[in-house]
């Protein structure tokens, strides 16, 4: 029956969240901070319903900001160039085709392909090229301005907001650089030969203590790969060898 419950939870995808209570309360105080501030900003320049549909973005960019910091999609450039080409889409697809029922649907997709090409990809961006169609008529009367404010405003506030915060906490500087500039690899004892074990993954991660959006299947998956492909690297540079020795002696 455990054995069931845990394949279940697999299939479900149910999170093992190995992150400390700290860590889990720092994380809404960062959201919390960092909401608070882009609020504030949203509403000089839009009436409270228009800043509210701004939150709803901004809100879901902030839990990924402050709740996984470390996290690819959680960067400077795909937070700020994500909106931005979001935001710029669905400006204008809704002056092109406002009143057309797939309009949203074609923002949002498209969104998502330019954020593919431009390696920019951020989940949140999507609310923020829909809201640009849906969003009623004072978004709409924004036009282009959609994008400086409150947008652009508002993404660079949360940023800074996240550098600040998260500069008190030495294991979760923001962005990811900082935080893997001052890392230390440690020392692995004389000869040693080992394979890591699932088990390993999951100390490691909880030893991390900031939540990754990775699951120990996909780091051993991983790991077997790269071995593959090292091991595919190595027999080519082999063979390589080979053939300069035999080019040499004929």
């Amino acid at each position: 029956m455990q054995q069931f419950f845990l394949q279940l939870g697999n299939l479900l995808g149910i999170d093992k969240n190995s992150t400390s209570h700290t860590e889990k309360l720092i994380s809404m105080a960062g959201v919390l901070l960092g909401l608070l501030t882009i609020r504030e900003i949203s509403s000089w320049y839009l009436a409270d319903s228009s800043s509210l549909l701004m939150i709803a973005s901004m809100g879901a960019s902030a839990i990924l900001i402050f709740g996984m910091p470390h996290g690819a999609l959680s960067q400077p450039w795909p937070v700020l160039c994500g909106h931005l080409v979001s935001a710029a889409i669905g400006v204008t697809l809704s002056r092109f085709f406002p009143s057309a029922w797939w309009t949203p649907a074609l923002a949002v997709a498209l969104a998502m392909g330019t954020m593919h090409y431009l390696h920019c990809i951020h989940p949140p961006g999507g609310a923020t090229a829909m809201v640009a169609v849906v969003g009623g008529e004072q978004v709409q009367a924004l036009g282009y301005q959609y994008l400086l404010t409150p947008v652009l405003m508002n993404v660079v506030s949360l940023l800074l907001v996240a550098i600040i915060f998260n500069s008190f906490f030495p294991w979760r500087r923001y962005p990811v650089h900082l935080a893997l500039a001052s890392y230390t690899e440690p020392q692995l004892p004389k000869n040693f030969s080992g394979e890591p074990q699932p088990e390993d993954f999951d100390a490691a991660l909880a030893e991390l203590d900031s939540y990754r959006d990775i699951t120990t299947e996909e780091l051993s998956e991983l790991y077997q790969r790269a071995k593959y492909r090292a091991s595919l690297r190595i027999e080519e540079e082999k063979q390589q060898k080979r053939l300069l020795h035999r080019k040499k002696k004929g």
